[in-house]
């Protein structure tokens, strides 16, 4: 599972090294299956992975490519002071257009010296472009107006992938990752149809079925999967507000539940918020309205080991405040969404939101201990006025009722100037969100107090693009910056740009978000395509339990549009404080299956990538 390390708005926690336990995780997670399961499939050895290392020269672009009207940026690797001469040239090659490179020189992030190429003012298509600079060819790239097509499907078909309780068809994900469900009781499983508690917790075992797999490991995780698909939803209902819906409708994705007049990526999206709202306490028990924080394995599971193969045992974990306001705002969401398209799950879901939000004002301080990470990560936050305010927006932009305006306004989240904080928003700092739902969702906010929250958005915006002109590779995040996950805050970030662009229409914001993606796509310090699929030069050894093909040749690499968690510079699991001591901070990643804190996969991270690729391609 992802330990992202973020500091926190507002004088919350301070970030810590490693998580409570996490040398246990490192032990086990490192462990070659079999050392904590007897009956998980032996591991093969895994092949050896070129240590990662910044290049003495190179020119690095997004691999995937340019939209014609869209910024076209690339940078080159150079200890030159004086301009260079570059051209770039389509697949026959023929000049196509040529210059000069503006000198950037010290790039702190990636500790290299850079130069900016820009080509934006050509507006020719085509596939196989190059750009060559001192000598120096880049990965070949395209420019097509339906550039992002793909990926906005591959990206959101990762989710019916991670889908636990349902088989995977061959028909929807290829032949290499059908699989039959896991985690319905059929042995090996014991399943998650009849989940006991932890000891001490409750009495009683509860049907916590479905959901998704929530990064490498088999645990699902209540504060995790309610940003994953609050961040689906959003997309869509963004698209919506653009008049382009159409491109999330039904029959666009690759799901089971395609051709039912529902839109798929709201299909998608029920299939965690079902699990959610399972995990909910039902009335008459013991803190009734809360949301148990995680359910997963009584002892973590070696690589690989496929979810119907996975023999532990299953466990709900206590409930948190943190997890009950996720599942008020997530579910508060759906009751808005999906009322035009099933107005009965709608009401479900707003019912549910309620009965999240009542419960956790009546327990506004029961947090998920940070000791506990056997079997799953801890996902400890002890500061949840960030979920208060983010569950409230979306509640009062559902009902508009009074109390959940009071709960918005009398909010210390609500005036903060930096509730945007520079390393992005996560599971653990949702108060961004809220000020998203308020900026865009239609409500009754006074006029200055509406205009004071879209203007806190564009700011934000405007602090992301000056940290993106300040560095060689254009990233919106700090140098600092590069932690556990750091592509999925790259990715929240670019959201933020292109909120911003929604609200203003200014073309600089929607610039900033196109670059974005560029930096995932291989515009950073290493060349390095983050996204399986998408690329000469992309990852594919993610690390995960079951698309594990460096541990088992039999086994498959992650499905095409999964994304890395990127450059880490805490070097936080063996291979990477093997491979890459003394890293520049946007460089200490490498592609081993091993490297969990700079590789492994999660529905957060992909959850940004899915929102961005559909926002690059829209059209018109």
């Amino acid at each position: 599972m992802p330990l992202p390390l973020l500091p926190r708005p507002r004088g919350a926690r301070a970030a810590t090294a490693l998580f409570t336990g996490a040398l246990l995780l490192i032990a086990a997670q490192s462990a070659p299956a079999g050392a904590d399961s007897p009956t998980a499939p032996a591991a093969a050895t895994p092949s050896a992975a070129p240590s990662a290392s910044a290049a003495p020269s190179a020119v690095q672009v997004n691999q995937l490519g340019y939209l014609p009207d869209g910024p076209k940026r690339a940078t080159v690797v150079s200890a030159s002071t004086a301009a260079l001469p570059w051209r770039l040239r389509d697949a026959a090659g023929r000049t196509a257009a040529s210059g000069t490179t503006t000198v950037r020189g010290a790039d702190a992030a990636s500790g290299q010296s850079a130069h900016l190429v820009d080509f934006s003012s050509y507006q020719g298509t085509g596939t196989g472009y190059t750009l060559t600079v001192d000598g120096r060819t880049s990965h070949p790239f395209d420019i097509r107006a339906n550039l992002y097509e793909g990926l906005r499907a591959d990206a959101m078909s990762f989710f019916y992938q991670q889908r636990s309780g349902i088989p995977i068809e061959a028909s929807l994900a290829g032949a290499a990752y059908a699989r039959p469900a896991g985690h319905l009781g059929v042995a090996p499983n014991r399943g998650d149809t009849a989940v006991p508690c932890v000891s001490g917790v409750c009495d009683y075992a509860r049907d916590v079925r479905g959901g998704w797999y929530d990064a490498g490991d088999q645990g699902k995780y209540v504060v995790n999967g309610g940003l994953a698909v609050w961040q689906l939803v959003n997309s869509f209902e963004r698209a919506k507000r653009a008049g382009h819906a159409a491109a999330l409708g039904d029959s666009t994705l690759r799901v089971p539940e395609r051709g039912n007049g529902i839109p798929d990526v709201l299909d998608e999206g029920r299939w965690e918020l079902e699990f959610l709202m399972r995990m909910q306490i039902p009335a008459g028990k013991p803190r009734a309205g809360m949301a148990f924080h995680k359910v997963h394995d009584a002892a973590w599971t070696g690589l690989p080991t496929r979810p119907e193969q996975d023999a532990e045992p299953r466990e709900l974990h206590a409930p948190s405040t943190a997890a009950t306001l996720n599942l008020a705002a997530a579910a508060a969401q759906c009751a808005r969404v999906y009322a035009p398209y099933d107005a009965a799950f709608a009401a479900r879901c707003l019912d549910s939101a309620r009965r999240a939000w009542a419960a956790a004002r009546a327990n506004p301080d029961v947090p998920a201990p940070a000791s506990d990470s056997t079997g799953g990560g801890a996902y400890d936050d002890s500061e949840v006025g960030d979920e208060f305010y983010w569950a409230a927006a979306e509640l009062y932009a559902t009902t508009g009722e009074a109390r959940y305006r009071d709960a918005v306004t009398s909010s210390p989240y609500h005036t903060a100037s930096d509730v945007f904080t520079p390393n992005g928003f996560s599971w653990q700092g949702t108060g961004p969100l809220g000020r998203i739902v308020l900026a865009t969702v239609p409500n009754g906010l006074p006029a200055a107090d509406l205009a004071r929250v879209r203007a806190s958005v564009v700011s934000a915006a405007d602090a992301r693009l000056s940290t993106m002109a300040g560095q060689g590779y254009a990233v919106p995040l700090p140098a600092d910056g590069y932690v556990w996950g750091s592509n999925g805050q790259v990715a929240n970030n670019g959201t933020v740009l292109a909120v911003a662009y929604e609200l203003t229409k200014q073309r600089r914001y929607r610039a900033g978000a196109l670059e974005t993606l560029d930096y995932l796509l291989g515009r950073n310090a290493l060349g390095q395509s983050y996204v399986t699929g998408y690329g000469e030069h992309a990852s594919q050894n993610q690390h995960h339990r079951f698309w594990a093909h460096q541990y088992d040749a039999s086994l498959p690499n992650p499905p095409a549009g999964s994304i890395a968690g990127g450059a880490n510079s805490g070097l936080q699991d063996p291979v990477a404080q093997e491979k890459l001591p003394g890293c520049a901070p946007a460089a200490c990643y490498i592609d081993d299956i091993g490297s969990y804190s700079t590789n492994e996969v999660a529905i957060n991270w992909n959850a940004p990538l899915a929102w961005l690729a559909a926002f690059a391609a829209e059209r018109g």
